[in-house]
């Protein structure tokens, strides 16, 4: 199976949830006019608010029902096509029985329902939620408890936020749960800056490879850009193919959007010629008792 995906990233303006949806319906219009064959939209992290908002997270946090009824509509004012579908995968920040949360949230948009009832797949909470230099996530959002790998109509996909990547247990727990497709959402401010070097951009230049070679799995890294308080995220969107090559990457300071193919087959070749991911699930069974070892006395040497 293959199918076309599409990663935008913008610039949101903060806190202004209104203003950054009705840039959504922007791109949902741009893609029916210049490809519509697209099939899966990706949006980074926190796009509909703007990332370092701290106590203003519980101005801008909504449910994900509510999300969807927005996006719904502003997809079905911004396209023409009665038989328009696209699925979309993005970032924000939730209201999830009385927690606030770092989300993302992947669902099927359509133009009516008519041809295909319109849904949520999944809803992923921020797993790993960094507190270290400019991060303070722990005081304003609670963190996620389980990382899934969920069926949309082109397979098992999973989603992560930013700093889970940066575990590298997350996208082996989403690989082992049977996602071909992994969707990586970040606000990443630029860090660590040497003449043309920035340290971030080179770190996510070697971990998006790594999971997507490791694990046989597409990796699809929808990257924040603008400044918020003089921090500078820095975009670098890009989509890497299951041997860990990147097949096309955005600026780390201008709005674009980037698209690619992706094809599902890609996944069982790679597999097939590197079977990391089988050796490691035949030894899950002595992996998972060293783990409770561990859990169990975490300092015992």
């Amino acid at each position: 199976m293959k199918y076309e995906v599409a990663v935008a990233q913008i610039k949101p303006q903060k806190g202004a949830t209104a203003y950054n949806l009705d840039r959504i319906g922007e791109i949902f219009a741009q893609l029916e006019a210049d490809s519509p064959e697209t099939s899966v939209l990706a949006l980074p992290e926190t796009v509909l608010s703007g990332y370092f908002l701290e106590g203003g997270v519980r101005d801008v946090a909504r449910s994900a029902e509510q999300l969807f009824a927005d996006l719904l509509a502003v997809y079905r004012q911004n396209v023409k096509r009665l038989d328009a579908v696209l699925d979309i995968c993005l970032g924000f920040y939730e209201l999830f029985e009385g927690k606030y949360y770092n989300s993302a949230l992947y669902a099927t948009l359509t133009a009516s329902d008519d041809f295909l009832a319109p849904s949520i797949a999944h809803i992923h909470r921020k797993f790993f939620l960094p507190t270290y230099g400019v991060f303070d996530e722990k005081r304003f959002v609670s963190r996620g408890r389980t990382i899934e790998a969920f069926p949309t109509r082109f397979g098992r996909v999973a989603m992560l936020i930013c700093e889970d990547v940066w575990h590298s247990i997350s996208a082996t727990l989403a690989a082992l749960k049977g996602a071909m497709v992994v969707y990586v959402l970040s606000a990443s401010p630029g860090r660590e800056f040497s003449g043309r070097h920035i340290g971030n951009i080179a770190q996510w230049n070697v971990l998006l490879p790594g999971v997507a070679e490791e694990h046989n799995v597409w990796v699809v890294y929808a990257g924040l850009v603008g400044f918020e308080g003089g921090k500078g995220f820095t975009g670098s969107s890009q989509v890497v193919d299951p041997w860990g090559n990147s097949l096309i990457q955005a600026s780390m300071s201008d709005e674009a959007i980037i698209r690619a193919t992706i094809d599902m087959d890609d996944v069982a070749i790679a597999r097939a010629n590197s079977p990391l991911l089988a050796d490691l699930e035949a030894t899950l069974g002595d992996i998972t008792l060293q783990l409770q070892q561990i859990a169990q006395s975490p300092h015992q040497k």
